[in-house]
């Protein structure tokens, strides 16, 4: 067994929660500058310029992309020949969101009660999805959500009967209504199968693929460019101002469902698709 301090942890998620709030990563930001050729909008091709530009700034002066530096949610790959020492992980997981969010002068953003709606101050508690995974290694993946986009997400029980066809009407539908609530161009995360709960979480890890990386199954690959084609001829467009540039991309996650269900989810991150994320 492998050990690792929970303070090996708690210190990276303190440094991705500043980096990934204040650099948009190298190849989000090449993919976004390919949009200004695929644009046709005069508004549309400005707004891409002013998002690549505002990138440039946040990034020379480390200060965040947007001011909603989001919940963080940490996606965290623990291998099962590891023994963590040194405290409790919960614990050392929110005291790396207490220093990253404080010493970064990011913007705190979680109520500790939905109804009572009372700032914790410190963008505490994460968000933690745990799997366990063969090796000694710890990854650690952080993504900050922002408000505005995850409440255009949305989860549709579809009918086995609806089939591939109800999920695209239903993802691309759900895009276009959200307008430009979402902050568009938009990134586009798709679970299908599971249960209710499983189909939420395969989306929002949907969101974590490369920007142009397609599925390694050809039948979701040509889902995945469907969806992103009719998406972007809504004429939505960059900010929802007109154009043809609503979304940037769209990733499908799939897992095993009940017979009698067909479960389907859609997670959207405006065009800052923010994560990174570090191996221990």
């Amino acid at each position: 067994m492998r050990e690792v301090d929970v303070k090996q942890i708690g210190d990276a998620v303190r440094d991705l929660a500043i980096s990934t709030n204040c650099e948009l990563g190298e190849r989000e930001t090449e993919y976004i500058k390919k949009m200004l050729d695929v644009e046709e909008s005069p508004t549309g091709k400005e707004i891409i310029s002013m998002l690549l530009e505002n990138a440039e700034i946040a990034r020379k002066e480390m200060i965040p992309i947007c001011q909603d530096t989001g919940f963080t949610v940490i996606f965290l790959e623990l291998g099962q020949d590891v023994c963590l020492v040194g405290g409790d992980l919960n614990d050392a997981l929110a005291d790396g969101v207490k220093r990253g969010y404080t010493e970064g002068y990011l913007r705190k953003s979680i109520l500790s009660d939905p109804i009572k709606r009372v700032n914790t101050g410190d963008n505490t508690p994460p968000v933690l999805h745990l799997s366990i995974v063969p090796g000694d290694k710890v990854k650690v993946t952080l993504a900050p959500k922002g408000g505005g986009s995850e409440n255009m997400s949305g989860v549709c029980m579809l009918k086995p009967a609806d089939g591939i066809e109800g999920v695209k009407n239903f993802v691309v539908d759900k895009v276009i209504a959200s307008g430009g609530n979402p902050c568009p161009p938009v990134v586009v995360g798709v679970g299908i199968g599971g249960t209710f709960e499983k189909c939420a979480f395969l989306a929002k890890k949907a969101l974590l693929k490369p920007l142009g990386e397609r599925h390694p199954d050809p039948f979701y690959a040509e889902v995945e460019e469907e969806i992103l084609r009719r998406i972007n001829e809504s004429g939505v467009g960059p900010q929802g101002l007109g154009g043809r540039v609503t979304a940037l991309d769209v990733h499908v996650e799939t897992y095993p469902c009940h017979i009698a269900s067909l479960p389907s989810a859609v997670n959207i991150n405006c065009h800052a698709s923010r994560h990174g994320e570090r191996v221990i």
